[in-house]
């Protein structure tokens, strides 16, 4: 029998071999026309399908070139800037009303609306024993697979699991959008008791609060939270809902619903792309980024200390020597991120409010130096600006929220545009998404095993 050592060897020349044998020239990719990540040179996607629920502006066509412009994002044709201004003017909560439109393709009347709130806390009751019997149980660090083991089981008390029917998958993509801020919460707090001997509570949602408002009662032991933390927590999550269809976990939900699949397995595939730290993990890396600046930056005020560690970032001699500045570029927008302009005075009033304006003054001199060091730095094809994850990580923080929970409260908003692209997909699906890859692997001999 093979001891523990002789394992770790024997893994350690398999993953050799996996590498060796595993390497493609990348000249190759130029050669066969191949886009590496569905992109081109000038930072394109390849046409994949087609969507109303969601349109990103970042460029115009004048005297027939493409010129970048400030960053546009629509949402089932309405401006978000529009959207926002119009729940920011009466001061309410919009997390509702939004994903009704993302969802449904049109505003909701004020009936309409209360009807769609009402069925959301309808369906944000978890089966009995469902908390003892699977969140308690097993607890993780890792919130994403907790959420994705949570979504998976719900399917095993679904007598329907499999319809795909558009009506059945409406209920099941409801329940989500109303569970997944309960299920995010209670297993950061069963992780919270078991793995860090912190104590426990577990609070019921109350059907007469929002979105935001709930999430902010379940995470904090006294339920206590201001209005402001509430608006600013709901805008969040409006801004993260959906982004244009063509992100990963969007195109990962098209993918595997044009197979047939099932609602949770669905939403389980688009969870595991979301948790990647290419995607949903950017305002965690953005946080620890800071952090270390900190820690390394005697005064954050001074302007060319500053601008002199972003040149390390760059220069892979600080932080994780990636040479990424993280928060900073977007792989379509160039100018600007309009999510990001849009959350920034929020940002500042809940900065101020939370005594941590000097914070907010350093993530805004970064958003002014970054575009300059990276442009000194680095050649790149197009513009680069703060995008939205640059700012929500802070925000997060501000609100108390624990680190493990980042990735899970951008679940919480992308849910509600995951379900409306897989409702999308399967109403007009009639064929398999199935792409096609060139092999570059010359065919070759067998070979008898005593030869080799």
């Amino acid at each position: 029998m093979m001891n523990q050592t002789e394992f770790t060897n024997a893994l350690e020349n398999f993953a050799g071999t996996c590498m060796q044998n595993g390497k493609i020239d990348t000249d190759l990719y130029e050669k066969y026309e191949v886009q590496r990540g569905l992109r081109d040179k000038n930072g394109n996607g390849v046409v994949s399908g087609l969507t109303k629920i969601s349109t990103i502006e970042a460029s115009k066509i004048i005297d027939g070139k493409k010129v970048p412009c400030e960053g546009q994002l629509f949402y089932r044709g309405y401006n978000i800037q529009d959207l926002v201004r119009g729940m920011t003017q009466t001061n309410r909560f919009g997390f509702e009303e939004i994903s009704y439109l993302l969802l449904f393709g049109t505003l909701p009347t004020k009936q309409q609306l209360e009807n769609f709130a009402d069925t959301l806390a309808f369906s944000r009751t978890l089966p009995t024993n469902f908390v003892r019997d699977v969140i308690m149980k097993a607890p993780s660090k890792d919130m994403m697979n907790s959420l994705s083991r949570s979504v998976l089981t719900l399917a095993s008390y679904d007598p329907n699991a499999a319809d795909i029917s558009i009506p059945n998958v409406l209920r099941q993509c409801l329940m989500l959008i109303s569970l997944f801020p309960v299920l995010s919460v209670y297993g950061y707090h069963a992780y919270n008791h078991y793995e860090r001997e912190e104590s426990m509570y577990i609070h019921h949602p109350d059907k007469n609060l929002s979105t935001s408002e709930n999430l902010l009662r379940l995470l904090r032991a006294d339920k206590q939270y201001t209005p402001l933390e509430a608006h600013v927590l709901d805008l969040a999550l409006i801004l993260h809902m959906e982004h244009g269809g063509g992100n990963n976990s969007t195109f990962t939900t098209h993918v595997v619903s044009s197979s047939g699949t099932d609602t949770y397995a669905a939403i389980t595939a688009a969870l595991s792309s979301l948790k990647g730290p290419k995607h949903g993990g950017a305002n965690i890396k953005v946080v620890e980024m800071m952090d270390d600046l900190r820690k390394n930056v005697y005064d954050t005020s001074d302007r060319e200390a500053v601008k002199n560690y972003l040149v390390k970032l760059l220069h892979r001699e600080a932080f994780d020597k990636k040479g990424l500045i993280y928060g900073m570029g977007h792989a379509v927008y160039s100018k600007s991120d309009p999510r990001a302009e849009i959350f920034k005075g929020f940002v500042e009033k809940l900065s101020v409010a939370k005594q941590r304006h000097d914070d907010f003054n350093l993530y805004a001199m970064i958003e002014e130096l970054a575009p300059e060091v990276i442009a000194e730095e680095r050649r790149i094809y197009k513009g680069v600006s703060a995008n939205v994850d640059f700012f929500s990580g802070f925000v997060y923080s501000m609100l108390d929220i624990p680190l493990e929970l980042f990735t899970p409260i951008f679940a919480i908003a992308r849910i509600v545009g995951w379900s409306a692209h897989r409702i999308e997909e399967l109403i007009n699906m009639d064929k398999i998404i199935r792409p096609a890859y060139v092999s570059v692997m010359p065919s070759t001999n067998y070979i008898p095993m005593e030869e080799r």
